[in-house]
């Protein structure tokens, strides 16, 4: 049997029905407003109160009373909630005032009134539903007599601390991190002594350097130079000779212990991360630093044990040393820091409109939701209101891509609205704690008040709306206005700026493990947590997207640097991707959750399977594409899904045919397709995002990770071996993106453009000199004559031949009203209107079936923003029973047109083709076929 404490505390909880959730949000809304005469900050338009509101709570222990940081007078920083170590300062438990299991990688610690608790686990217990390296003492760290009454904090860096123990006479200082083979001890007021927990096989023995086997783990024990070890029974102490160190260490092998030696006593005394990206290049380059002190000798430097996902991706020399740990193989390095290297793959702000949907269908879904008479669905509380801004947000682009401006304002002005009672002090609102550090919302879910649970997942969700709204309205999202509260939010959960002491630095991001933790308090026997690791990536994605639509580069990276590191972590720890992570025993594909100690294949308030892996999708946004990074990975645990849970998925169908997408996207659209009309949605989303997502990508294709674009949003789909490049662009001028593969793509002012077109072939790297040309005027951007490529594009270049399907009619009647249409589009086109007409020609094949008829409609976005200046649709084309290609023609004439033709500038066309009468599918010549053509040069 595996008992952990984690099954007894729960960090969150969701419930899965919607009903559920609404009463309870309906609840948390009866707490007190602000009282009168509270202390009020402005930030911008907005503000947060510094007082508690009536009946509320802020940081407690499981009494329900309140708690301040253990921290010793050295502390002035505002100490760091949700990290590995936070038990050391958030005593959750009243009868634990030291902390309590922390895994530190490849240590384990716990601290108790002796002094400090060392392992090194190696092998994990392993049940049907997780696995766990757990903490089991192989030392005790202290000395001679200590017995202290409480361990504080006494210090810590990006990825250390420093625990202090006292009882009046003896003191002791341990520094302990993340990577760190070495516990690294400043005793005093007695002998350092080392307390094992068996009798152990000393295996060398020079006087000061002690080689020592416990539980079958060696480990050296360094003492100042001069002194020497005495071993009685399971103790070893030193008499330190009026010095004040001494440091221990897990060796990964016995003949290391001459280079751990020659590090003993370079004490690292602080850790520093630091990143920058390279916009260009779409490079990640993250630095680790390591500070030492020499406590004897001038060695500098140390001994880091690298993660997998850090030395997978660095250049830097490692030794031949590994330890192994619950993410893996962890490799050694000799020296002081390191880099690593990640490609960045992009986001976007909202798929483009390529999808062949029915375009009435999905206005009819975005009304539903803007006209809603509850368009919040009963949320009171921090996380089920930003649920509904996330889900309203993502509707936005959609009313815009259909022209129903009507619906895309009031969307925006529900975000507005909502967003702005938030932020300002009174009601709902924000309160700053000065004590902890903390911007907590009130009304509270989940701990997010108690225990400082879960900033990060409820925040993201209020940065993408803010995102969303800065996108049309750059004036509302200025510092000054309310863009200044949405920034203070991300600074709660993941503060970037080493200057702003409000709050700690990267509060529920851990930067050398890479992941997120949600629990404040840490207070597990398997350390800390973090289950919706999607969540996580939201509000990475959410940073980004704020920081690039309000030109604040510091937040944009900050997003850059938690989203590439979270999507390496994610797919090493959560999903396995090289199947070197999970232990052998441990036969799950996926896990819902990862521990300090471990992974569990589990969520806080379900064992049902599909939300068990639903809880990393979901929200499903245009930040969401990292998933596509693993399509392989998606087709295995989607089919360990359904081999658990009996079947496909029923509660969160909707969420896992969007993830499906992302791999297969036509089996996602043959789900939905069959499905639509019988589903309720996940809270968090709604049928017209979904149908735009999935037929999107059945337009698009999956993620091509092999190009990289020179904005960070932008992203490249294959769609049988037709790469679609798609870019948007937030500046107030127009910009030309390039991709890694040589295509480039002109980007109008706050807009996303789209270009189909190439191979997935590689363009030659090293071309063939040609002279310079002589300097000519620009000329206009675009081709007159368009081919319909595969995919939904319109390119100048006919491609391949091939054929794309227009799904019949159903029986029906859609004469001058699209239905299910393919659609074809050009964009970022600038060139002079001839005067004329436009012309096409559709090469058509029904086969030998009776009665189909094919229509189009040609639309032209003169300046693209958004509006279609000029749209005309054609009289169908009645095809003939004979297998055949047929040709439609703008011969047909015109049924209906409405605007004017003028010079296209930055401008798209797009193409719409579908059946207007018939019961059968229809095929359309793509490629080198078909063919639009402009009345314009």
């Amino acid at each position: 049997m595996i008992f952990d404490l984690r099954q007894n505390i729960p960090s969150r909880r969701r419930s899965a029905a919607v009903a559920v959730a609404a009463l309870l949000a309906g609840l948390l809304v009866t707490v007190p407003a602000t009282p009168a005469g509270a202390a009020t900050v402005s930030v911008g338009a907005g503000g947060y109160t510094t007082d508690l509101p009536a009946g509320a709570v802020g940081p407690t222990n499981t009494a329900g009373a309140a708690v301040t940081p253990k921290v010793t007078s050295a502390v002035t920083a505002k100490v760091p909630t949700n990290d590995w170590w936070s038990s050391l300062a958030f005593q959750r438990y009243a009868g634990n005032p030291y902390s309590e299991n922390m895994y530190a990688h490849p240590l384990a610690f716990h601290a108790v009134a002796g002094g400090l608790e060392v392992s090194y686990p190696t092998n994990p217990a392993i049940s049907a539903s997780q696995y766990d390296y757990g903490h089991a003492r192989d030392l005790t760290l202290g000395v001679t007599g200590l017995n202290a009454p409480s361990t504080q904090v006494d210090g810590w860096s990006d990825w250390t601390v420093t625990p202090y123990w006292s009882d009046g006479t003896r003191t002791l200082r341990a520094t302990i991190g993340h990577g760190l083979p070495f516990v690294y001890a400043t005793p005093s007021g007695g002998n350092g002594q080392v307390g094992f927990v068996a009798t152990p096989t000393i295996w060398a023995d020079r006087g000061n350097v002690l080689g020592a086997t416990v539980n079958g783990h060696d480990y050296a024990l360094f003492a100042p130079t001069g002194t020497d070890w005495a071993i009685s029974g399971t103790t070893a102490t030193v008499a330190l000779g009026g010095k004040n160190y001494y440091s221990v260490a897990a060796l990964p092998a016995r003949g290391a212990l001459d280079l751990f030696a020659k590090y003993a006593y370079s004490f690292v005394t602080g850790t520093k991360v630091s990143w920058s990206y390279d916009e260009a290049a779409a490079r990640l380059t993250t630095t680790y630093t390591a500070t030492t002190t020499a406590k004897e000798g001038t060695q500098t430097g140390t001994l880091l044990a690298l993660y997998r996902h850090q030395w997978l991706t660095t250049t830097d020399a490692l030794t031949t040393y590994t330890y192994a740990s619950p993410r893996g193989t962890m490799k050694l390095r000799e020296g002081g820091a390191f880099s690593t290297r990640q490609t960045f793959h992009g986001v976007l702000p909202a798929l483009p409109d390529l999808g062949a949907y029915d375009r009435t269908r999905l206005g009819d879904f975005v009304r539903q939701e803007a006209n809603a008479a509850d368009p919040w669905k009963g949320a009171g509380d921090t996380y089920w209101t930003g649920k509904a801004l996330g889900r309203l947000a993502q509707l936005v682009p959609i009313a815009e891509q259909l022209g129903d401006t009507t619906s895309r304002d009031k969307l925006l002005g529900l975000l507005k609205t909502e967003l702005q009672s938030w932020f300002t002090a009174g009601g709902e609102q924000f309160r700053y704690d000065a004590t902890w550090g903390i911007l907590t919302g009130y009304p509270a879910s989940y701990g997010s008040d108690s225990e400082v649970n879960d900033h990060h997942f409820h925040y993201g969700y209020y940065l993408m709306a803010a995102a969303t709204v800065a996108r049309y309205d750059t004036a509302w999202a200025a510092d000054g206005q309310w863009g200044g509260m949405a920034k203070l939010l991300a600074r709660d959960a993941n503060n970037w700026d080493r200057t702003d002491t409000r709050f700690p630095f990267l509060r529920n991001f851990d930067p050398y493990a890479g992941n997120g933790w949600a629990s404040g308090h840490q207070g597990f026997a398997a350390g800390n947590n973090e289950e919706s690791s999607s969540e996580g990536m939201n509000f990475a994605a959410g940073a980004l997207l704020l920081g690039a639509a309000t030109g604040d580069t510091a937040l944009r990276d900050l997003g850059i640097y938690l989203y590439t590191t979270q999507a390496a972590t994610i797919g090493q720890y959560w999903y396995d991707v090289d199947n070197a992570v999970f232990p052998s025993g441990f036969t799950h594909d996926t896990a819902g959750m990862v521990w300090g100690d471990g992974a569990a294949y589990a969520t806080w308030w379900t064992g049902n399977p599909e939300e068990i892996h639903g809880i990393n999708y979901m929200p499903i946004t245009g930040g969401s594409l990292y998933q596509g990074l693993y399509p392989a990975k998606i087709r295995a645990g989607l089919a360990e899904m359904e081999a658990n849970n009996g079947g496909p998925a029923v509660e969160w169908r909707d969420l896992i045919w969007q993830y499906r997408a992302l791999a297969d996207p036509a089996a996602a659209k043959a789900n939905w397709d069959a499905g639509w009309n019988a589903y309720d949605p996940e809270s968090g989303d709604s049928k017209a995002h979904e149908y735009h997502w999935i037929y999107n990508l059945a337009r698009l294709g999956t993620v091509d990770a092999s190009v990289t674009a020179s904005t960070p949003t932008a992203a490249v789909f294959t769609l049988n071996g037709t790469r679609t490049y798609v870019a948007h662009n937030y500046g107030t001028s127009a910009r030309t993106v390039t991709f890694s593969d040589g295509r480039t793509l002109a980007v109008p002012a706050r807009s996303t453009a789209t270009s189909a077109g190439g191979t997935t072939n590689p363009p030659d790297p090293t071309p063939t000199p040609t002279p310079t040309p002589t300097p000519t005027p620009t000329p206009p951007v675009g081709s007159p004559t368009l081919y319909l490529q595969a995919g939904g594009g319109l390119s100048g270049t006919a491609g391949t031949a091939g054929a794309d399907t227009v799904t019949s009619a159903g029986g029906g009647t859609h004469d001058g009203t699209p239905f299910n249409p393919i659609v074809y589009t050009a964009s970022g086109l600038t060139m002079a209107y001839t005067g004329g007409a436009t012309a096409f020609d559709l090469f058509l094949d029904a086969g030998a079936s009776v009665g189909n008829g094919v229509q189009a409609r040609v639309s032209y976005d003169l300046t693209g923003d958004g509006t279609y200046d000029r749209v005309e649709t054609y009289r169908y084309f009645a095809t003939d029973p004979v297998t055949g290609w047929e040709h439609s023609t703008q011969a047909a004439g015109l049924a209906s047109s409405s605007g004017t033709l003028g010079n296209l500038a930055g401008g798209r066309v797009r193409l719409e083709v579908w059946s207007a009468i018939g019961s059968a599918p229809t095929s359309l010549g793509t490629g080198n076929r078909s063919l639009l053509t402009l009345p314009y040069t």
